[in-house]
């Protein structure tokens, strides 16, 4: 079995191009030119790809795509309230899975999960390296195993954390976050405590032959990526970038596909200027970032603040948004923190593309737009983004307002009938018509 990189640069359309094409409505010759390029990504691991996966695209000629983060932590873990995350996640329309997992028994966690996730489905190797151990003990037998563990488990996508170098360390002095990436924190402390270079960017090669061997993506992390407003641009997020850049080549060289992740904290002014240098120094590959999050003082709010800085970040480069959900910085969020953090995802992702033009991307919001202006209930309703929120809300305030025939009507209860000005819209139409007609 070809993968996916060697294939499109030979020339073939692989069955999960197809899919993906068709199911974006471009040409599947397209994706294939992209693949080649470097410039789009399928994660797909043929062992997920055998059970239920349905391919997904990630690059800038298809929709702009969402992930959504679940996993457990060392304070709280269950299995079963994080396949109720995933399912929450998915019914929202999250495009893929992150298990962050921390705590339990990871293995069972990401075996439950795979098995009932139909979408791309990625991990941090890193986190069950270190389960049982000190970080300090890690070694290179540890890391290869634990990668090509997570591979043979079917796992579409690693977040590794190879472009923190030890030369990078120096460069955070100043920062008023520090590192607040956890597999970042985590290699910095054994690199020094051992005095050594980072063991993921000397392992790299071997890495590149584990992914290659069941094809699974390289999500480049970004470790030293900014965790304040304050510490955004600095010289120590344009150094690890450069440092993912090589990377970026010496794993596509391999045949491995390659996305690059991005920050994190930036205001709002400095979001194209990421998007322009990552785009210039890792070539195009998909960019995948976290928000990015333009102020730091939302909290509880953050989904918001995520979704100001990914609506520019898709805009001008980015092909893949990680979701926030209200509670980050404040805890490990629940099934209903998931469900709010994948809305506004895609509420940015949905904005960008049709701000860039992508085709057919404003289709929905016209057909909503008409059946809004018709004031039919029916169609506006089923068109929005989340039917079901709208439909509820809608409800609500038909409810007890003492109009019978309401939620049908040709006015909603915050105008009322007399002030509605679709209603008066319509009649002035009516009436124009009936002029122009005489």
């Amino acid at each position: 079995m070809k993968r996916q990189l060697q294939s499109a640069r030979d020339g073939i359309i692989t069955e999960q191009m197809r899919f993906v094409g068709q199911s974006e409505a471009v040409d599947v010759e397209l994706v294939r030119e992209h693949v080649a390029a470097g410039q789009l990504v399928i994660p797909a691991n043929k062992l997920h790809l055998a059970t239920n996966l349905e391919p997904a695209g990630i690059g800038r000629v298809l929709r702009t795509k969402v992930n959504a983060n679940i996993g457990t932590s060392s304070i709280r873990s269950s299995v079963q309230e994080e396949i109720e995350k995933m399912q929450t996640a998915l019914a929202a329309g999250a495009d893929a899975i992150m298990d962050l997992s921390t705590g339990g028994n990871l293995d069972e966690i990401r075996t439950e999960l795979l098995a009932q996730c139909p979408v791309p489905f990625g991990t941090v190797p890193v986190y069950e390296m270190i389960q049982g151990r000190n970080v300090e003990d890690i070694d290179g037998k540890i890391i290869l195993d634990v990668v090509a563990k997570q591979a043979k488990q079917g796992v579409d996508f690693f977040t590794i954390h190879a472009g923190v170098l030890a030369e990078h360390l120096p460069l955070i002095e100043k920062r008023v976050a520090g590192i607040v990436s956890r597999g970042g924190a985590l290699l910095a402390k054994w690199m020094l405590y051992h005095n050594r270079q980072n063991p993921f960017y000397e392992m790299f090669d071997e890495l590149c032959e584990i992914l290659t061997e069941y094809d699974v993506c390289f999500s480049l992390g970004d470790g030293l990526r900014p965790g304040a407003i304050a510490d955004a641009s600095d010289e120590a997020q344009i150094a690890e970038l450069r440092t993912l850049g090589e990377l970026t080549q010496r794993a596509q060289e391999k045949g491995c596909q390659v996305m690059v992740e991005g920050p994190g904290h930036v205001p709002f002014d400095q979001i194209k200027y990421n998007m322009d240098i990552q785009r210039e120094i890792c070539r195009g590959a998909p960019f995948y970032v976290l928000g990015p999050l333009v102020t730091d003082i939302a909290a509880g709010y953050d989904h918001i603040t995520s979704a100001i800085g990914g609506t520019v970040a898709a805009y001008y480069g980015a092909s893949f948004l990680c979701y926030v959900t209200p509670r980050e910085h404040l805890g490990l969020p629940n099934a209903e923190d998931v469900r709010a953090g994948v809305m506004a995802a895609r509420i940015a992702a949905h904005a960008a593309d049709v701000a860039r033009g992508l085709k057919g991307a404003a289709d929905r919001d016209r057909r909503l737009s008409i059946a809004r202006t018709s004031l039919d209930w029916k169609t506006h309703l089923a068109e929005s983004l989340d039917p079901e929120t709208a439909e509820r809300m809608h409800g609500q305030a038909c409810s007890g307002t003492g109009a019978e025939g309401l939620p049908s009507a040709d006015y909603c209860s915050m105008c009322g009938k007399q002030w509605c000005s679709l209603r008066i819209n319509k009649e002035i139409r009516e009436g124009v018509r009936t002029e122009t007609t005489a």
